[in-house]
């Protein structure tokens, strides 16, 4: 998650919280017994009502997390926090995240993300609709409509690209199971720029074994991206991304190491979620687009279609561990004369390693399913790191 949530603590878990040096005894207790009447009464001693979201966030969470849910500076806390309070109305840091990733951290508590345990679970003092009425009215405290939300960040395929702009790193690895033995690791540099737009880098390599027994490896073709959302409707789950490469002639193409020209690819992407009655699928993704290489006499040109379906399972009640199986349809076709549409058949399994779900893992394989001849089958796996969501080393406990 990106938001560092930072809620008050329980009364059960102040001792380890001075232990560890989060805020001293004394404070400790002061903060607890405020949050204990927190629901009980208002300012003129009237029964509190917690109709709407708003009214529950300034009952119970405003202590901490300031009006407008921008954070209280350290003179009103009174106390000195682990590390800063997340600013809710930050389109930047919030809207990227799902709102049940804010509902998890607010059930069970930062613990039970990866955070700071200084933010307790509201379990037992909220009911699970007012939590989804509190997470909606965080969802408003961004005032700019521009940014797509994160239920629109479906989780990432091996081949067909997402439309979500996403800040993160990606090391991918394919290794034939038939054929000539060769492995080819990709690392993938992605930044998000401002509401809809995304750089991406790639370095593909390459590791051949060559016919005098001894294997040859290096630096593919530099790959140079740019994606741009051109539409999106959080009401309907849509949206509708386009995306520019450049192909460097990095590599050795006489080693099988890139295409040895400069190649330009164009390609839209889709992604939708799906209606909850569909209970065998919750989303599905489509990339269409074409391989324009600048001297068509070494390298065809190129076009192609890749469709991935997914279903997104969680444990402990549906606040833990996720697990993603998809399903990859991939497509393409050299534009010359007599040439055959390739498919390839990708089964795989994403699930999230660290607690805050920012360390992820995929393994999947892909078949041939027509033209096999020259077409190697390749277990491929990646790890994903979303490192706008925090450090490599963070949130795994």
């Amino acid at each position: 998650m990106r938001l560092h949530h930072k809620f008050l603590p329980s009364s059960r878990e102040i001792s380890s919280y001075s232990i560890w040096g989060y805020l001293p005894a004394a404070a400790v207790l002061a903060v607890v017994w405020m949050h204990s009447i927190a629901f009980a009464q208002t300012k003129a001693g009237e029964p509190l009502v917690l109709e709407t979201g708003e009214q529950i966030f300034k009952a119970g969470c405003i202590g901490c997390h300031g009006p407008g849910g921008k954070g209280q500076p350290q003179s009103t806390l009174g106390f000195e926090p682990p590390s800063t309070f997340p600013d809710f109305s930050d389109c930047a840091g919030s809207t990227g995240e799902k709102e049940f990733d804010w509902k998890a951290t607010i059930h069970e508590g930062g613990h039970g993300r990866g955070f700071s345990p200084v933010m307790p679970s509201f379990s037992e003092a909220l009911t699970n609709e007012q939590i989804d009425k509190v997470v909606g009215y965080l969802r408003t405290l961004c005032s700019d409509p521009g940014w797509p939300p994160g239920e629109l960040n479906f989780p990432r395929a091996f081949s067909t690209e997402k439309a979500f702009p996403e800040s993160e790193t990606v090391l991918t690895t394919a290794v034939n199971a038939t054929g000539a033995p060769g492995v080819s690791p990709e690392i993938t540099y992605e930044r998000r720029i401002g509401a809809k737009s995304q750089l991406e880098f790639s370095v593909p390599f390459g590791f051949q074994h060559q016919d005098t027994g001894s294997w040859f490896g290096g630096v593919g073709d530099l790959v140079l991206g740019f994606k741009r959302v051109m539409a999106f409707s959080g009401k309907t789950g849509s949206i509708f991304s386009l995306q520019g490469e450049v192909n460097f002639p990095t590599g050795n193409a006489s080693r099988g190491l890139g295409a040895g020209v400069t190649t330009f690819q164009t390609f839209g992407m889709i992604g939708q979620r799906l209606p909850a009655k569909l209970h065998a699928l919750d989303f599905v993704q489509t990339q269409f687009g074409a391989a324009l290489p600048t001297h068509t006499n070494d390298t065809p040109k190129n076009v192609y279609w890749n469709t991935a379906v997914g279903k997104t399972f969680a444990q402990n009640e549906g606040f833990g561990r996720i697990w993603t199986p998809m399903l990859e349809f991939l497509s393409s076709r050299d534009l010359v004369d007599r040439a055959k549409v390739n498919w390839d058949i990708v089964p795989q399994m994403q699930v999230s390693l660290s607690k805050r779900q920012h360390i992820l893992a995929s393994v999947g394989v892909q078949f041939p399913a027509n033209n096999t001849m020259g077409r190697s089958t390749q277990v491929l796996f990646y790890v994903l790191w979303d490192w706008f969501d925090g450090g490599w080393r963070e949130g795994w406990k």
